[in-house]
């Protein structure tokens, strides 16, 4: 048994010897503070020198364009706080963005004092509530009289980013009927243009003429001498694709984060891209099946041999993908072994081979900055997406930072 495992497995019941030592000569004993989690709980990890090392890469590849942080979904599962605190401070960093109501008053709730976008919807109650907490709401409706109402009342200019589709189809005035809202906004005393967005469908040849209708619709605007902000249009995909998107401003998200969108790009040589994030558990029993024994339901395993198996505490309702078990591998002890029956809620198992090379107590990765073990690497090992795998991270999990026990 290592060092780090037994003193894992001794902490507890030293620690009820002391107790009992120390009260003999107490009259009043002390509360211990109430457990929250349990030491086998499931982890979410960050790493923040990767962060920031990636902010950095991203800054190069921009040539130092300003960054517009995209943090939605939970900060990627890293937790929405957790990141913006990490990345507010950073050289380059233009503001933070968001989908979620809740995340950007979350974000000023917790301190943070920098520009926040918030790309989701607001009806007009909470437009007003976000104006206040200095939020800045993406438009695409005409809702320049309720602008008007709602800087009177604050006596102050509301700040908006106006988004334009180009050709995505998802939210944003069309194009072709965009230069009569922008035009208004832009004219409106009330108003504040800090920018002006659109989205790429990530089409490489579409996307040329997004570009070219976006450009085309700005510079008509702007030669009337009416002000639209900092245009912007790159997220990840971008930055590997179409440097001439970078435009004002790049608009990253997983990036940010260190995982590459795409495969392909991981071999690109134009980031160098530093994964932030790790999923990691400790194994909760360690079992060996005979020929013929089973694991998971209907019987989704059985063991041809002798074998050993790990139950590890982390489940579908953790974010673990259902397909984690056609192919994902877990690190153990420095190894990989493979996820093998099926996952279940709060469960899954990997086999370990014909000898028992773990224990209870022993620290298992799903995923993290190793190579090999990547969020791409485990993504890719059983079809799912990346995407999938961070943002569904259950935030009921604890966050800790790299380093920190």
């Amino acid at each position: 048994m290592s060092t780090s495992r037994r003193s894992f497995l001794v902490t507890a019941p030293a620690a009820a010897i002391a107790g009992a030592a120390g009260l003999a000569g107490q009259a009043r004993p002390s509360v211990a503070p109430p457990v929250r989690d349990s030491s086998f709980d499931p982890w979410v990890e960050i790493h923040p020198e990767n962060l920031r090392h990636n902010l950095e890469e991203i800054r190069r590849r921009v040539g130092g364009k300003p960054i517009l942080a995209v943090i939605k979904n939970n900060g990627y599962g890293l937790g929405v706080v957790n990141v913006a605190r990490l990345l507010e401070p950073l050289q380059g960093i233009a503001g933070l963005a968001v989908i979620k109501l809740h995340e950007a008053m979350t974000l000023r709730d917790a301190g943070i004092r920098c520009p926040i976008l918030l790309m989701g919807p607001t009806d007009e109650r909470e437009l007003e509530e976000a104006a206040r907490r200095d939020i800045m709401p993406m438009v695409y409706t005409p809702v320049g009289p309720l602008l008007d109402r709602i800087a009177a009342r604050r006596q102050k200019r509301v700040t908006l980013h106006a988004c334009v589709d180009t050709g995505i189809g998802r939210v944003g005035v069309p194009y072709t009927q965009a230069p009569p809202l922008l035009r208004d906004l832009s004219a409106r005393t009330s108003v504040e243009m800090q920018g002006v967005m659109m989205t790429f469908t990530e089409d490489p040849d579409f996307d040329k003429e997004q570009l070219r209708r976006f450009q085309a619709l700005c510079d008509g605007i702007e030669r009337d001498g009416l002000k639209l902000g900092r245009r912007h249009a790159a997220s990840s995909f971008a930055l590997f694709q179409r440097p001439d998107g970078f435009l004002a401003m790049v608009r990253p998200g997983m990036a940010v984060f260190g995982v590459y969108s795409e495969q392909a790009f991981r071999s690109a040589g134009v980031l160098d891209l530093r994964p932030a994030m790790a999923l990691r558990a400790r194994v909760i029993y360690v079992k060996q099946l005979r020929p013929g024994d089973s694991a998971g339901y209907n019987r989704a395993y059985v063991a041809k041999e002798s074998v050993w198996i790990a139950t590890l505490p982390v489940g579908h309702a953790d974010g673990l993908p259902r397909d984690a078990a056609k192919g994902g591998r877990v690190r153990i002890n420095g190894s990989l072994y493979p996820i093998v029956a099926s996952v279940s809620a709060s469960h899954s198992i990997v086999e370990i081979g014909t000898e028992r090379r773990a224990e209870i107590g022993d620290v298992a990765t799903y995923f993290d900055w190793t190579e090999g073990s990547r969020p791409e690497d485990f993504g890719a090992a059983c079809k799912s997406s990346v995407y999938d795998l961070t943002m569904h991270l259950n935030p009921l999990l604890p966050r800790r930072m790299q380093g920190v026990a």
